[in-house]
């Protein structure tokens, strides 16, 4: 469905076309507020045939991520997540993360939704089992120890320390530790330090009770939910007045590893079974980790619990005799993405039964957060927070130049939580050329931006620290705009926060930066207007230095000296313009004879730009 522009709205897919589209048109009684908006956009429809319904499935999800359509459901958070991966190929392997699972023999697990998650489990990991935590080159080519072995977590087979059946043995026990057989590697490791006690070996069975300790410790943090060492994935969907919400569990070796939640707003209960199949088609990528059993609510699955194999042939069918829509469908694409069969169906057992009602419950939840979050408005929280009545117009500035050159101080205006291009603008200070002083440059930038006069922002964010805020608001004072509105700068903190930089808000008057939470909606925004200057102030820095070089080749030009160049800029404005124009325009515009302007012409077609 396209607008008047021919902009992809919303794509669909139906065995009944008629019947499907009819929906949209009988009048809007019944129309929920998201579909009544885009049947007053639509006006055109577009059909494209497909050979199945496997096809169709196919080509709506690559469609969406495509196009992106505003009335659909897109995954916005589709990048593949965290997998430990052990290659078994190499003589010393080490576990290495990975976002990619491919057919090379290697073995895989996870997935972790959270990368600290990850990296701290890998981390207790490497004090358990003292793998080599270095790549290949660097094992390679290593002439002495690192300082993993020296604290007890490498064996140091860079330096040939150990022999590789011993390392080995300790690559078994962690694929076996990481695949759910805890309690077997547990008594291994019981035994052995029972024996070595009995040989009198103090030092070892030392090492092998803090090792038996660390390992219960990890086991202890995971929690048992099936009885039946096995890999899978439970997905279920909610409905709710506001839209659905889907949350994917992942199951391994009967363990609750991990899960995801999204919420998809504005969906109707009528098409909630069909948003939630597209959108597991779109969170099952080809590259993604697939397992061989998706537990999913009867209105996913095929009539029968229908397994697929890698060539997409059926091995059963239902009573009918044929596969059983879009489950039956989406069973295929998860088996040809994984390589191998997979089983989608409902739930077996009461284990299942309560995975699955786990996942709808955190489906709701996500649901409810969702709603809540979109129904918290975020400006009359920053307002708040910055002690204004209101914040309706805030204006945010940041200095770019390369080395000195090509000051550029940029101002982006949002207004109402949204940018407002019309009133972006970009600042030249060539009298600063060569003095790398940001501070000079922002109070230049406040003694024009006094100058100019209302509209007046209700805040002044500063892309910098404490410096930066103040050089601001002295320059205003000593223009007269001191007090007009509100000043803020935005820094990066000095503390690290789940291996990201967490920023930090600073106002005048204050020592210490606002209280405001990383990962909050508050500074979500202010993260968001800082990006947007800060890509604004250097686009607009590059674009000077590629027209002062442009200018500067012009110049370069056979028979070209300043003021033909300049007549030359000011006629045609770009070099683009320059090239497009025939040799009887170059010698009207910039007062040059037949064969100096067609000499100009050939010159001007071998220059870049």
């Amino acid at each position: 469905m396209k607008g008047g522009k021919g902009k992809i709205l919303y794509v669909g897919k139906a065995k009944n076309l008629r019947a499907r589209l009819s929906s949209y048109f009988r009048g809007e009684a019944g129309h929920s507020v998201k579909t009544a908006a885009l049947v007053a956009r639509i006006a055109a429809v577009e059909v494209l045939l497909t050979a199945s319904e496997k096809e169709a499935l196919l080509l709506e999800s690559s469609l969406i991520k495509k196009h992106r359509p505003r009335y659909n459901v897109v995954l916005k958070d589709d990048k593949n997540y965290i997998l430990f991966k052990l290659d078994k190929r190499s003589p010393y392997p080490r576990l290495a993360f990975t976002r990619r699972v491919s057919r090379d023999g290697a073995a895989y697990f996870g997935p972790f939704t959270s990368a600290a998650a990850a990296r701290t489990t890998w981390k207790e990991l490497g004090r358990v089992f003292a793998l080599r935590k270095c790549g290949d080159k660097t094992l390679n080519n290593r002439i002495r120890p690192c300082l993993y072995h020296f604290i007890g977590q490498c064996l140091a087979p860079c330096v040939k320390a150990v022999d590789p059946e011993t390392y080995m043995a300790l690559v078994h026990r962690v694929e076996a530790f990481l695949t759910g057989r805890s309690a077997e590697v547990l008594k291994s490791v019981q035994k052995e330090m029972e024996q070595a006690s009995e040989r009198l070996d103090f030092e070892e069975a030392a090492r092998l009770r803090d090792l038996l300790f660390a390992m219960r410790r990890t086991v202890e943090g995971q929690a048992t939910v099936l009885t039946r060492l096995v890999d899978m994935d439970v997905a279920d969907f909610t409905v709710t007045d506001h839209g659905v919400g889907l949350c994917v569990l992942f199951v391994r070796q009967g363990r609750l590893l991990d899960r995801k939640t999204f919420f998809f707003p504005g969906i109707e209960a009528g098409e909630a079974v069909g948003a939630a199949g597209s959108a597991l088609v779109q969170f099952y990528r080809p590259e993604s980790f697939i397992p061989a059993r998706v537990v999913v609510p009867p209105s996913l699955a095929p009539q029968t619990a229908v397994g697929f194999v890698a060539d997409g042939e059926p091995e059963a069918a239902d009573a009918t005799g044929e596969a059983s829509g879009d489950g039956a469908a989406l069973a295929e694409i998860l088996a040809e993405r994984r390589g191998g069969p997979v089983r989608l169906g409902p739930p077996r057992g009461r284990e299942e039964r309560k995975l699955l009602e786990l996942a709808g419950a955190n489906a709701r939840r996500a649901a409810e957060e969702a709603v809540k979050a979109a129904e918290r408005d975020v400006l009359p929280s920053l307002a708040g927070s910055f002690g204004l009545a209101a914040l309706n117009r805030i204006e945010a500035v940041d200095v770019s130049h390369l080395g000195g050159k090509g000051v550029r101080v940029g101002m982006v205006v949002f207004e109402a939580g949204a940018p407002k291009k019309s009133d972006y603008r970009a600042y030249a200070f060539p009298e600063l050329e060569g003095t790398s002083d940001d501070y000079l440059a922002l109070a230049s930038f406040a003694a024009k931006r006094a100058a100019s006069g209302p509209p007046w922002p209700d805040l002044l964010l500063v892309d910098g620290g404490k410096g930066q805020l103040e050089a601001v608001g002295r320059a205003l004072t000593e223009a007269g705009a001191g007090g007009a509105f509100a000043l803020a700068s935005i820094a990066k903190g000095d503390t690290r926060s789940q291996n990201e930089m967490g920023d930090v808000i600073y106002v005048p008057g204050r020592k210490n930066p606002l209280a405001l939470r990383p990962g909050s909606p508050e500074l979500l925004f202010l993260q968001r207007v800082r990006d947007t200057v800060h890509d604004f102030s250097i686009g607009r820095q590059r674009r000077a230095r590629t027209k002062t070089g442009l200018q500067s080749a012009v110049l370069d030009l056979p028979g070209v000296g300043p003021k033909t160049a300049r007549k030359l800029w000011e006629a045609f404005g770009s070099v683009a313009a320059m090239k497009a124009a025939s040799p009887a325009d170059l010698a009207l515009k910039a007062g040059l004879g037949p064969k100096q302007a067609a000499k100009l012409a050939d010159s001007l077609a071998g220059l870049a730009g």
